[in-house]
C-alpha cells in the first residue's frame, strides 16, 4: 500500500509497529527460542540430573587435605574446596574449583586423586543458562528490568499489529489466507498477518504475564484494590490464586503435555513474525532506494 493512501493515524500506527518490531527483533528471537525450550525445563533437568560416578576401590581413601592437594595439582590457578564426599565408597567425590567468578564442580577418584571430569553435565548447565537468559538476559536485576520494558513494547507491537491487520468481521477468513501466488512480498505480508492473528491470544498472554513477572507491584496493588487483605484473619484470597497462576500460565505449567507442546510451538511465532517483518522492511527499503513505490 502506498504511503499516500494511509491516513495519518494509520501511518502513526504503522511507524509505531515498524520501530517496535525493528528494536525488538533480535530480542524476540532470543526470548522465543529460549522460552520454547524451557517449557520443558523440568524434563530437561531430569534428563541431565547429575548422577553418581562409580570408582574402583584401589587402596586407602584419600583425606580431604589430600583431595584438595590433588585438585590443586590439576587446577594450579584455581581455588579448590571439597564440595561433597558421598558415604558410598564406590562413588567419586566432588571438588569445587573456582577462578574469579567461574565456579565448577569436578569429580575426583577418592583413592587415586584422578580428575574424572565435570560433576554437572553440559546439558544441566545449558538448561540453567537458558533459564537465566530467558528470565534476566544473563544480567541479573538489570536484565530483568529490561525484560519488563521489552514486554511493554511487545504489547504495543502486538496491539498495533492486530489493528493494522484487522480486515473486518465479514472478511475475517479472507484475512487469514496466505497468498503464495501474488509474488514474494504479498506472500510475506499475508504470512506475517496470519501468523500474528492465529497466535494473538498467546502473544498477549505472554506479554502481560511477562510484565507481571518483572513488575509485580502494580498487579499486586490492583489485586489489593479488588479484594483487600483482611489483616486480622489473613484468609486466602481469590486474587492471590490468580497472581500465583500467572507464572504457571506464562510457562505452560498446566494441562500436561498438550499445553506444553502448544506453548513450545506457538512460542516460536515471534521468530516467524520477526523474520517476515524484517524481510518486508528490507524489501521496502530496497524499493525506496530504487524509486519503486510498493
Amino acid at each position: 500500500m502506498s504511503r499516500d493512501r494511509l491516513t495519518r493515524p494509520r501511518r502513526v500506527l504503522l511507524l509505531t509497529h515498524l520501530w517496535c518490531g525493528l528494536s525488538l527483533g533480535f530480542y524476540l528471537v532470543v526470548i522465543s527460542v529460549s522460552g520454547s525450550v524451557i517449557v520443558y525445563r523440568n524434563e530437561l533437568r531430569a534428563a541431565f540430573q547429575p548422577q553418581p560416578r562409580t570408582v574402583e576401590v584401589t587402596g586407602p581413601r584419600l583425606t580431604e587435605d589430600e583431595l584438595i592437594e590433588a585438585g590443586q595439582a590439576a587446577y594450579p590457578q584455581h581455588e579448590v574446596f571439597v564440595y561433597a564426599v558421598p558415604d558410598d565408597p564406590l562413588h567419586a567425590v566432588s571438588l569445587e574449583v573456582n577462578r574469579g567468578e567461574s565456579r565448577r564442580q569436578i569429580l575426583f577418584d577418592p583413592y587415586t586423586g584422578e580428575d574424572l571430569g565435570n560433576a554437572v553435565p553440559f546439558g544441566w548447565h545449558a538448561t540453567t543458562w537458558l533459564i537465566d537468559l530467558h528470565g534476566t538476559l544473563l544480567g541479573g536485576s538489570v536484565g530483568k528490568r529490561i525484560n519488563g520494558v521489552a514486554a511493554l513494547l511487545f504489547l504495543v507491537l502486538v496491539g498495533s499489529g492486530f489493528v493494522l491487520w484487522w480486515p473486518g468481521a465479514r472478511r475475517l477468513l479472507r484475512g487469514l489466507r496466505i497468498e503464495h501466488d501474488r509474488g514474494v512480498r504479498r506472500f510475506l505480508f499475508t504470512l506475517h498477518g496470519t501468523v500474528g492473528a492465529l497466535s494473538l491470544a498467546l502473544l498477549l498472554l505472554w506479554g502481560i504475564t511477562g510484565l507481571y513477572l518483572t513488575f509485580p507491584e502494580p498487579f499486586s496493588a490492583v489485586a489489593d484494590w479488588i479484594e483487600p487483605l483482611d489483616e486480622e484473619s489473613f484468609e486466602p484470597r481469590f486474587v492471590d490464586d490468580v497472581l500465583y497462576w500467572i507464572a504457571n500460565v506464562h510457562f505452560g505449567r498446566f494441562g500436561g503435555g498438550p499445553t506444553k507442546l502448544a506453548w513450545a510451538a506457538f512460542g516460536l511465532a515471534p521468530v516467524a513474525l520477526s523474520a517476515t517483518g524484517a524481510a518486508l522492511w528490507w524489501q521496502r527499503k530496497r524499493h525506496v532506494r530504487s524509486g519503486t513505490r510498493v
